[in-house]
């Protein structure tokens, strides 16, 4: 049986993933969706962490077109992925998973807060890790957050699953002739301004020899392939 490139893989899926019709809210059977993929990974007896955006249920954008300041709109998008981590830690336990959700912001209610090492120990023990409340800090995205988490937790790849099949030169849905790209050099990437990933993710893997795959969530095996080695999506790294 083959075995896995990367042992410890930290994948990083949009909010929009468990959205219902319109692309708003949580729906439970695209959550139960997107927990049959993620075990399809942990299966391979890899170890899984998840960091989750939020755009399905806030985009702090619209709160600043109308005046909202920023580190609010921030802070709202931050407990909006707890959110989410929550509905997709409940999916995976309904698969027989043994899941953990931690959060930046601390609510000990709902989650766990983010400790590092207890963290790496729920790894060990093969429990999914799901991260939540971004770096709890407002002006970071969740890919920054995503980026920070991979380095805490010593991942050997950041996958960034998300609605498109790899990195294109201009969005394909906009210019069918776009260029796709199989790899590029963390500077070709921030350089391109790729709009799947933003800059403050790239350079802070870039600065910490991190290698980025980005695949399409919806394409059958994305995730086994992308963590078995083989050629899909784009590989960012040096």
């Amino acid at each position: 049986m083959a075995v896995p490139k990367y042992k410890r893989v930290l994948i990083k899926l949009g909010g929009e993933a468990l959205a219902g019709p319109g692309g708003f809210g949580i729906s439970p059977h695209m959550a139960a969706e997107v927990a049959v993929k993620l075990r399809s990974v942990y299966d391979l007896d890899v170890e899984v962490a998840v960091v989750l955006g939020a755009g399905n249920l806030w985009r702090g954008k619209d709160g600043l077109a109308h005046g909202m300041e920023r580190a609010t709109a921030d802070h709202m998008g931050m407990l909006a992925t707890v959110m989410n981590a929550l509905a997709l830690a409940d999916a995976l336990e309904r698969q027989g998973i043994v899941t953990r959700v931690q959060t930046a912001i601390e609510m000990r209610a709902v989650a766990e807060p983010y400790i590092r090492r207890r963290a790496i120990r729920h790894l060990e023990k093969g429990r999914v890790v799901i991260i939540g409340g971004g770096t709890g800090n407002p002006y970071f995205t969740t890919d920054t957050a995503a980026a920070l988490r991979a380095m805490e937790i010593n991942a050997d790849v950041l996958i960034k699953a998300t609605k498109v099949d790899a990195v294109y030169e201009e969005d394909p849905h906009v210019n069918p002739e776009a260029r796709r790209f199989e790899h590029l050099t963390y500077i070709d990437a921030l350089n391109l301004r790729v709009g799947v990933l933003d800059s403050t993710a790239i350079s802070l893997c870039m600065d910490n020899d991190l290698p980025i795959i980005v695949v399409d969530l919806w394409q059958p095996n994305s995730l086994v392939r992308a963590v078995m080695g083989e050629s899909i999506g784009t590989m960012i790294s040096r």
